[in-house]
């Protein structure tokens, strides 16, 4: 049964420290208290209407993944049982139900660790420009949406809020965060794709690319935030997969390609969403938790 969406939470009790685009961070003792809303952003632009249970949605992706990938790297996940945080937050328990992660208070790597698979956006446009791109030499004559040579990590900067990120080569990276922090962090992220898209694939759904976000807590290296959401992830249905077009998604392209319809210079404020791109773009994310997980939201 669909429920009433969350667009922020306000918790009085509680010390809020961030509200990203979709995120609402509270620090808890020496804790981070992670709160999915249903909010979604799109060209770096916080929509003004929500997805309903999309939160929801991207808390149940990301607690399988973190178990389904904690083989390669250790998660930061202390517990996602309301009934386990700190008593401070049991006033909270009903609402953080379902949306929330209590998680080690890492601190986030200042790069944003992209992986893919697949030719596809910002890659296939700087590709079409330049067959170099991010330091990779690409065969030429690619088409949109084919499989890569092999799995590419392509970094990019951590822009703010409102503010398109940049890609970057990993020589760029390895300047910021050293050579074999690079080395390790690009064979870990790699490695999290492969099996991952592997198990996907098993499902119907291809993973084109996907971000991850990683940091350091206590000198290790930890998987952190979301993981493979739609909202972090390409996701393509299998079945209709076709190389030399755009593909049909189970993320938040379906809205990126509504959004370009309109007469929106994809800045502040953001148009008013009609209610079957509500509706659809809340099939497509359920869609994706179901094959992916096998649970399932009434619609």
């Amino acid at each position: 049964m669909k429920t009433a969406p969350v667009t922020e939470t306000n918790f009085t009790d509680l010390q809020l420290i961030h509200r990203g685009k979709v995120r609402d961070l509270y620090e808890v003792e020496d804790k981070l208290l992670m709160v999915a809303t249903d909010r979604i952003s799109a060209f770096d632009v916080v929509m003004s209407d929500p997805i309903p249970d999309k939160g929801a949605v991207l808390t149940s992706l990301s607690l399988f993944w973190f178990d389904y990938l904690r083989d390669i790297v250790p998660n930061h996940l202390i517990s996602a049982d309301p009934a386990q945080y700190p008593a401070v937050c049991a006033p909270y328990r009903e609402q953080l139900r379902g949306r929330s992660m209590l998680v080690k208070k890492a601190k986030p790597l200042p790069v944003e660790c992209i992986v893919r698979g697949y030719l596809s956006g910002s890659f296939w446009k700087s590709y079409r420009e330049n067959p170099t791109v991010c330091g990779f030499a690409l065969p030429p004559g690619m088409q949109e949406s084919e499989k890569l040579p092999e799995i590419l990590f392509t970094p990019s900067t951590k822009a703010e809020q409102g503010v398109h990120d940049e890609n970057i080569s990993l020589a760029r990276m390895a300047e910021i965060v050293g050579r074999a922090e690079t080395d390790k962090i690009a064979g870990v992220c790699i490695e999290l794709y492969r099996k991952a898209a592997d198990y996907a694939r098993s499902r119907g759904i291809i993973i084109a690319d996907t971000k991850f976000e990683l940091g350091w807590y206590e000198g290790e290296l930890l998987l952190i935030d979301e993981v493979l959401t739609p909202d972090s992830s390409r996701f393509w249905p299998a079945d209709v997969y076709r190389i030399g077009r755009g593909q049909a998604s189970f993320d938040k392209q379906f809205l990126r390609d509504y959004l370009l319809t309109l007469d929106w210079p994809q800045t502040p404020p953001a148009p008013k969403l009609p209610e079957d791109i509500i509706t659809k773009t809340r099939e497509r994310y359920l869609e994706a938790l179901a094959r992916i997980t096998g649970k399932s939201f009434a619609v």
